[in-house]
Formats: structure tokens, sequence, C-alpha cells
């Protein structure tokens, strides 16, 4: 009786071990903490609004890890996505896209898009892949516009032909008015939620004329946007009651928000903004909720005057679930759902511009426990990440490299 009561117990334990080892909401140890990463002096002395939002930890990833340049000859990628077979479709911002292996051959430019407006910021800019891809071959894609007026931040949609050298029947589906001669700000990232709609980020196109549109819901600039395939408002958008307010709106008061990803525990969409001098942040966001700029921010103008009350926390605006001062402009950015490296386990990676590394950060309950900056000897400005179909990250930066970043 006691060798039964004793296989009872083992096999008791074995149970409840493997049954945890299985659990998706058992977090993995995001590695050795380390002291914060970012050094420098802030530029103003304002206070977060609550215990880690910002400098939190730093954190070292033990498994052994490589990112290796695979390609060096793109001419300014913009955005990167994994297609079906695995291959990497790529956006130039001078208007082509480009098709890569896992192994860094480029495929010749893809033709028949839309004109683009490359200046300055400008450009073909995010993609999405219709999840129906393998039956539709439908690609989806932000750019700017000139036009009338000046620039829109716009989206167009289109058939990638079966030669792959072309986009059949390009079609613009929305555009986010009112156009400006301005030439920043078109934030510009796309993708599918769980329903199928279309989420896209826009900016407020950074001249002051344009900055209060941000919190205007009678304009799509400064905003996230969810739309159907055909441009639409789609279905269960959230209602703002302000009169004359687009139904296609989804969250308003953003500066110019370069990333968007969904978290892979919460579906949620997360999504990264770029501040001012300071005030960078990464927001969770909810349908109809109201993000602050340019009423609340942790940063101040490049001149180094407060932007306007100079205040940080309102009543009825969001806080950032992480912000960066000094910053490190945050661009493209995805969630890790792969298991080569168990450290990374639904952490975000972000590339950064002017940071010249790719962020990590570690989650837990929706805040933010530990960053680690990767590659940052690679001196490259990350512009946009994705997770390949093989469990590895692919990064593309502004000087044209195409990095895998995998376990050794």
């Amino acid at each position: 009786m006691k060798n039964i009561s004793q296989i009872a117990i083992v096999s008791s334990v074995l149970i409840t071990l493997f049954s945890c080892s299985n659990d998706k909401d058992v977090d993995a140890n995001p590695g050795t903490t380390t002291n914060p990463v970012e050094g420098n002096a802030a530029n103003t002395t304002y206070k977060p609004a609550f215990e880690g939002q910002t400098r939190i930890s730093g954190i070292q990833t033990n498994t052994p890890y490589e990112g290796v340049a695979i390609a060096t000859t793109l001419t300014s990628p913009w955005g990167i996505k994994t297609l079906p077979d695995g291959r990497l479709l790529i956006t130039e911002k001078t208007g082509t896209m480009r098709i890569a292996t896992t192994a860094g051959v480029l495929s010749a430019p893809i033709t028949g898009i839309p004109a683009v407006n490359a200046a300055n910021q400008g450009g073909l800019l995010g993609l999405a892949i219709d999840p129906d891809f393998t039956a539709n071959r439908m690609i989806y894609w932000v750019f700017a516009e000139a036009t009338t007026g000046g620039n829109n931040t716009a989206v167009a949609k289109g058939k990638l032909s079966a030669d792959e050298k072309t986009i059949e029947g390009a079609t613009i589906i929305y555009r986010a008015k009112p156009a400006n001669a301005s030439t920043l700000h078109y934030g510009g990232r796309i993708l599918f939620d769980k329903t199928g709609s279309l989420i896209i980020s826009t900016g407020e196109r950074s001249v002051l004329e344009t900055r209060p549109l941000a919190q205007s819901v009678t304009a799509g600039l400064g905003k996230v946007i969810r739309i159907t395939k055909d441009g639409q408002p789609a279905s269960g958008n959230p209602t703002f009651t302000q009169t004359g307010a687009l139904p296609e709106l989804y969250s308003i008061g953003h500066r110019n928000p370069q990333g968007l990803a969904l978290n892979p525990v919460t579906n949620e969409i997360w999504l990264s903004e770029h501040g001012p001098r300071g005030g960078d942040e990464i927001n969770r966001i909810k349908p109809g909720a109201n993000y602050g700029w340019p009423t609340i921010t942790y940063g101040i103008e490049y001149s180094g005057e407060k932007i306007g009350a100079g205040i940080q926390q309102q009543d009825g605006l969001e806080q950032p679930v992480y912000y960066w001062d000094p910053v490190v402009s945050p661009s493209g950015m995805t969630f890790y759902t792969g298991n080569r490296v168990p450290e990374w386990q639904n952490n975000l990676f972000i590339g950064a511009l002017s940071g010249m590394h790719i962020v990590r950060l570690a989650i837990k309950d929706n805040k933010v426990i530990g960053e680690e900056r990767l590659l940052a000897s690679e001196g490259q400005r990350f512009r946009d990440i994705t997770q390949g179909n093989d469990g590895a990250l692919y990064a593309v930066t502004d000087n044209g490299r195409l990095y895998k970043i995998d376990k050794k």
C-alpha cells in the first residue's frame, strides 16, 4: 500500500508540473536583472505617474543569441511582414516592395504601386498581409500621398501577381484628412486585428496648425483608425459623442505612432509613439480612449519650452504603459511568440531609430518589468521588426540592412 501511495503522489506531482509547463499564463524568466539601461540625464524633471513607467530595471538575455545582417542592399526599408510560405515582404520608402528569403536573397523590386511622396518622413510605409493571402494574395499598405491641399496618410490594397513582379489592381481605400503640406508625422503602421479589421496609425503631421487635430474627433490625424478591407468604418467601433465624430476612429490623442502590434496573450492593440524632446511612449490601446497629445506629455518642445500647460496627467486621458526620456524613437514592433529563446516569450520587441538598437520589453500584467537593448553595437536605425515562421526575429534598418536575430 505504501508503494501505491508513493506512486500516486509522484504521479500527482508530475501531472501538476506538466500542467504548469503548458500553461500559457506562466511567465518565463526574462533573464538576469541589471541596472536600468538608460544612464543619460532626462530632458525634464517630470515625475512618472506610477512606479516602473520609465527607467525600469535592465534585463539580460542568458540564452546565447546573435543578430546577423543577411542582406545589405535594400533601399530605405520601412515595413516587414512574413508571408505564409515563410519568406518576407518588405516595403522600401521610395515606393517599391521586395521579397526576401530567410537566407537574405532579395527579389527584384515589385512594381504597380501608386506613386508615393517620399520626401522627408513620407514614402511607402507599413504593410499588412491579408489573413486569407494564400487564397486571395491581397496586401495592404500605408503611404504618403501627394494630393490637392498637401499630403495625406493613405491606405491602399492590391493583389500580388502570380509571378510576384507587380501589384495588380492597386486601390486607395482610405485617406486620413485633412491634407497638409507637412512632410512629417505620417504614423503609417497597419495590421489586422482578431476580427479581420484593419488597424492603422496616423500621425498629427507635426506642424502647430495640425497638432491640435490629434484631439479632434472630426479629423483623421493623430489617431488609431479601424476599418474594413474595403476602407469602411468597421463594425463594433467605439462611439465618440461629439458632433461630427468620424465613425472609423478607434482611439485619439496620438503624436506620431510608428508601431503597432497585437498582444498574443490579450489580443489587445499596443502602439509605439514618438514623443517630442523626451516622452516617447508605449501605449495599450483601449477603444474610445484619449491618449492625451498634445494636452499631456512627458516631453518638451525641441526648443526646450514646455508643451501647452506642461502637464503630464489629466483625468480622462490615458497614461502610457512606458515612456522614455531621452528618446529612443520607437518604430515598428512585434511580440515574440517563439520558443527558441525562452526569456523572450511574449516580450515586446521595438526598433529604435535614434536609439540605434532593438528594445526588448518584458511585460507582466500589462506593465513593463524589464528592458534590454539588443544589437546596439551595430550602429543601425532599426525601422521595423517581425517574427518569421521559423521563430526567428527579422528586422530592417534605414540604411538597407535585413537582420536575422535568433538563438545561436
